[in-house]
């Protein structure tokens, strides 16, 4: 959050309430934990990211090494701190529109991360889209056939602009003061 408050006061013509947000994998991950963590975003987009980690130490086809060391220990002997660092956690505090974009074939990040914190926010009356590809590993943004990244990247621009061309709602919000420093 600090990196954007740099951007925004560096750049005056970034409208800070039409902001969104997204990543892949662990990217998919923070933009997860950042909807969970604040409203400064006004849509996210998670691609084959993670929300609940112990599911995804049991799955993923990256190592018995890789959750330990992101959390520590196992879900076994850590249960507080798996819960502590899974978004699907804090599933009640987001407030800002979600969707999951997942491949079927991603072995790293399975679809049940998207379709589990999908299911909450619905669950719970949240604004979330899940769009699913049978085709395509884990960074099929590059690699799957060009039909299905160009439906990918068109239904992610259709949700981005659904929400970010829309007139705020809340009345004009001061800019932060444009950095004079360099």
């Amino acid at each position: 959050m600090e990196a954007v408050d740099h951007v925004l006061a560096a750049h005056d013509f970034i409208d800070p309430d039409k902001m969104g947000v997204t990543g892949l994998s662990y990217g998919g991950f923070m933009t997860n934990w950042i909807v969970t963590q604040t409203e400064r975003f006004k849509a996210a987009i998670s691609q084959n990211g993670i929300s609940h980690w112990p599911s995804f130490y049991g799955t993923s086809d990256i190592g018995f090494y890789f959750t330990p060391d992101q959390v520590g220990g196992e879900p076994w002997t850590n249960e507080e701190g798996y819960r502590e660092k899974s978004p699907l956690t804090y599933a009640p505090n987001v407030k800002t529109p979600v969707m999951f974009v997942h491949s079927h074939e991603d072995y790293r990040c399975w679809m049940d991360q998207s379709i589990i914190f999908y299911t909450a926010l619905k669950h719970l009356g949240k604004e979330a889209r899940l769009a699913l590809f049978m085709e395509g590993a884990h960074v099929f943004r590059s690699s799957a056939k060009p039909s299905i990244r160009k439906r990918r990247y068109e239904q992610m621009i259709g949700w981005f602009d659904a929400h970010l061309k829309k007139e705020a709602t809340n009345g004009p919000r001061s800019k932060p003061p444009r950095s004079r420093s360099r």
